[in-house]
């Protein structure tokens, strides 16, 4: 993957995956989908499985109201390289960036992120349902996003700077 760097709101997104439990034992997947610019938290959902069709219903809907990037950057996971996303991607002209196998940095933004998730968010909740983790997660996000102060955005949070 070339080193793109995001110039501006919807140049590139990027996105990855995040796991967690349930208070059960029930693994839980979060598909994080972030704008490289903004550092804005476009999407957030955990679910129990997610496939190819559930990134592009994700994606589509994001699309619908923001529009598409030119690029979109993310690990190989079979979720990311399925034909049917690809294809899907590739019809409406997004391009894919794809890192090197094994070389997490390279989609930094996003890792970044999931990392933030992580300790300020996965690893102070106890979820005891799917549905409990969606409220939550949507709380959590909304915080991220017009609260919380970024370093990279000199102390603001994305959305106290975007342009609605």
């Amino acid at each position: 993957c070339v080193r793109l760097r995001a110039e501006r709101k919807n140049h590139i997104w990027s996105y990855d995956f995040v796991e967690d439990k349930t208070v059960t034992g029930r693994k839980l997947r979060w598909l994080n989908i972030i704008d490289e610019c903004t550092h804005e938290c476009l999407f957030s959902q955990p679910k129990k499985h997610w496939k190819s069709i559930d990134v592009i219903d994700a994606l589509s809907g994001i699309m619908i109201s923001r529009g598409c990037p030119e690029y979109i950057r993310s690990d190989n996971g079979a979720e990311f390289t399925a034909n049917k996303l690809r294809d899907w991607l590739r019809e409406i002209g997004v391009i894919t960036a794809y890192i090197e196998p094994g070389s997490p940095w390279e989609n930094g933004c996003c890792e970044s992120f999931n990392s933030r998730m992580r300790d300020e968010f996965l690893n102070g909740e106890l979820f005891g349902s799917l549905k409990e983790a969606e409220v939550l997660t949507k709380r959590w996000v909304e915080y991220y996003n017009t609260v919380r102060p970024h370093s990279s955005l000199r102390g603001k949070a994305p959305q106290t700077i975007i342009p609605a």
